[in-house]
């Protein structure tokens, strides 16, 4: 197998994204433990509870949609249950399955913390890029998703519904 090394724009593109990659979630879980004591999972567990129906997932479909191993996912729904944030109960329909919905309080938390994380999303991407490049940005993204994620775990439906009335 002959390797296909990357040219000097594929090199330049590649180090690019592998910063931006490093760099964006460090600065997210900065200001979001400054703003609302959450890492940006513990803050990504609770947005995916938020949008859910009625704020509540399986533990394993939680594991999915934020791309975490149930041992990591546990820990830290120990962590956000211990604050009375979130809470784990066993399945009505099923006594083998744990379900993770969101407390009042969570939703509480959501509330006060989403306008200053989406603020923060702005400021650190979407203000940096004309419309077309968003465009492109969400051309380019669900190109590398229909490799990363072919069975499109993470390409949960997304609505704005449960904030509406922030």
């Amino acid at each position: 197998m002959t390797t296909r090394w990357l040219d000097d724009q594929d090199l330049r593109v590649w180090v690019r994204m592998v910063a931006v990659l490093e760099l964006l979630p460090a600065q997210l879980d900065s200001h979001l433990r400054r703003v609302a004591d959450l890492t940006y999972f513990e803050y990504y567990v609770l947005a995916m509870l938020s949008e859910a129906p009625e704020r509540s997932l399986r533990m394993s479909e939680l594991a999915v949609r934020t791309n975490a191993t149930l041992p990591r996912l546990s820990h830290v729904a120990r962590r956000l249950e211990a604050r009375g944030l979130l809470q784990r109960t066993t399945a009505h329909d099923d006594r083998r399955v744990t379900m993770a919905r969101l407390t009042e309080v969570g939703w509480d938390k959501v509330l006060v913390t989403a306008p200053e994380h989406v603020e923060q999303v702005r400021s650190l991407v979407f203000d940096a890029l004309t419309p077309e490049q968003v465009t492109q940005l969400g051309e380019i993204t669900e190109a590398l998703l229909g490799v990363l994620d072919p069975e499109g775990h993470m390409s949960v439906p997304y609505s704005r519904h449960a904030l509406d009335d922030l």
